[in-house]
């Protein structure tokens, strides 16, 4: 399998369920590839993106959130936790065949941790425990107009 972005698909633990990016047009699992549609603007894009997403996290200024200094490509059902909203509904936000941008960060003093996930146009921060259990929705917001 040949990626976009370069990443070595013979070390993927997805490997065996991916089709590659390059064969897919950048759609591994069905979905849009963040970093591909990033990586076709040029060697730059994706750095700058990255660069401008992580700067978006770190001003909102959670108190106890460590500085995001990187984010990952990751699946969408690897961070598509559910999520129970004030009325009793439960919500899943990501589409599972998506790759998106973030990372686990650990809170302070706790052991719980936050997930970070950003497409194109909203970002999330989540709370949760072990396993992702007890998920809670910490921000999920537009970050990006263009």
């Amino acid at each position: 399998m040949k990626s976009i972005c370069g990443i070595n698909c013979a070390t993927c633990e997805l490997n065996d369920t991916c089709n590659g990016c390059s064969e897919t047009g950048g759609r591994p699992f069905g979905g849009t590839c963040i970093v591909a549609s990033f990586c076709r603007k040029g060697p730059e894009a994706l750095k700058t993106f990255k660069e401008r997403l992580i700067a978006a996290f770190n001003t909102l200024q959670i108190e106890d959130m460590e500085e995001v200094t990187d984010l990952n490509a990751l699946k969408g059902s690897f961070i598509n936790l559910e999520y129970t909203l004030p009325g009793g509904q439960t919500v899943k936000l990501w589409d599972d065949n998506r790759i998106y941008l973030g990372n686990q960060l650990h809170k302070k003093d706790s052991d719980r941790c936050y997930g970070i996930a950003a497409d194109e146009q909203y970002l999330m921060v989540s709370e949760y425990g072990c396993n992702g259990m007890d998920a809670e929705i910490v921000v999920f917001r537009r970050w990006n107009e263009g």
